[in-house]
């Protein structure tokens, strides 16, 4: 598996330098383009979930801090390594896609072949599961002061049912996207602030805390391949979500030149990850506690993100696959997406699906989209100068689509 997600991660960048060169100023312009920061919102939250808030404190900075254990973390400190994992360089797939899906697939129509059609939404699905049963099986460590912090409890399977019909209902009109997402992240925000305030955290004390993210990108050649398995794991996660997170959110992007896109995703999104993970780090550093109304704001942000990831990936396969809520009506749209997802949540809660086969998969479909591309459709490719002609600037848009 490594030399597969290896083999994946060096084409990936590959391919990203290959775009920013060639398409360097060409306007990126989606089908319902949105302003910047709703567009790094609607990315943000969307392709990110409950693991951003509870992973890092609960399992990372530990796992990370003890090389005794695994001394191939030694050469940086946690929160270098959490940043590493999460932020920048990372974020390099989700243009790699977003610009594709944006510029290049109306041209190509790769995705619309029906084998591609098929696998595409059944890692989409599959992917959506995946995630609803990771929220599942880890909601005990998440709302701890509800029973023994290891067992589901039947009121965990009803938050996660709830979660998913949320979900669904917001899918049915693509004005919930924004609401959702600019809420979610003034949200976050918010709860960055408050545990700030709680930890007595100074602005010196943040600087100093910060500056350890320094790590980080003085050693970010040492983050391109896996460092170990749980980083392998996050790197197979992130190509995972690549291509349905470009597919979704290419649709919003507003007009940005290609370098633009590339450092508006690498930049805008890791400014928050770099906030939320320090803050995260002080309290690992000082031992401070987060029982109680720490805990719960934390549980609910994180519950948002969950929300807005999969209510991106229901909006994504429902429409590659005309399953609308215009089509069925929306009660059976919504009940139909609610309880088909959770039945597929249980399913997958034994962990029987492993991200590293859908991971696979995915770079199967990059591998097979470039060839397609290379063989039959080079000539199109190499001639665009422009986003599709029927796309146009105008932020009014998204408020006419439902």
């Amino acid at each position: 598996m490594t030399l597969i997600i290896s083999v994946g991660v060096l084409l990936a960048f590959a391919l990203v330098i290959f775009c920013t060169v060639k398409w360097w100023n060409l306007p990126n312009i989606g089908v319902t383009p949105v302003p910047l920061f709703t567009f790094i919102a609607i990315l943000f939250t969307s392709g990110l979930d409950v693991g951003l808030i509870m992973f890092p404190l609960a399992f990372d900075f530990p796992l990370y801090a003890d090389v005794a254990t695994e001394p191939a973390y030694g050469f940086t400190n946690p929160l270098a390594l959490e940043f590493g994992f999460w932020g920048f360089l990372i974020w390099a797939f989700y243009f790699l896609t977003a610009f594709y899906f944006c510029v290049i697939e109306p041209r190509v129509k790769f995705f619309e072949i029906g084998i591609v059609k098929f696998i595409n939404n059944l890692v989409i699905i599959t992917t959506c599961a995946f995630t609803g049963a990771l929220f599942l099986i880890y909601m005990p460590y998440y709302i701890a002061e509800v029973g023994d912090g290891e067992s589901i409890l039947p009121a965990f399977y009803i938050i996660c049912f709830l979660v998913i019909l949320i979900a669904a209902y917001s899918s049915t009109d693509i004005k919930y996207v924004r609401v959702l997402s600019v809420g979610s992240t003034f949200l976050f925000i918010a709860l960055i602030l408050g545990m700030w305030l709680h930890a007595g955290m100074g602005l010196g004390e943040f600087a100093s805390t910060a500056g350890n993210i320094g790590g980080y990108f003085a050693n970010i050649h040492k983050f391109v391949l896996p460092l170990t398995d749980y980083h392998e794991f996050y790197l197979f996660w992130w190509f995972a979500w690549s291509i349905m997170i470009g597919q979704f959110t290419s649709r919003f992007v507003g007009g940005l030149k290609t370098w633009q896109l590339l450092a508006a995703l690498l930049i805008f999104p890791s400014i928050p990850l770099a906030t939320w993970f320090s803050v995260l780090y002080f309290y690992h550093l000082n031992a401070i506690p987060t029982a109680g109304l720490v805990n719960w704001s934390m549980t609910i942000v994180g519950i948002l993100f969950v929300i807005n990831s999969f209510d991106s990936l229901i909006r994504l396969y429902t429409d590659n696959l005309n399953l609308s809520a215009e089509r069925f009506g929306k009660l059976p749209y919504v009940l139909g997406n609610a309880i088909g997802l959770f039945a597929l949540t249980l399913a997958f809660q034994s962990q029987w699906l492993q991200i590293q086969w859908v991971g696979t998969v995915v770079i199967g479909l990059y591998i097979t989209c470039l060839g397609y591309i290379l063989f039959y459709k080079r000539r199109e490719v190499m001639s665009i100068t422009t986003s599709p002609e029927e796309n146009t600037l105008d932020f009014h848009r998204i408020d006419r689509v439902h």
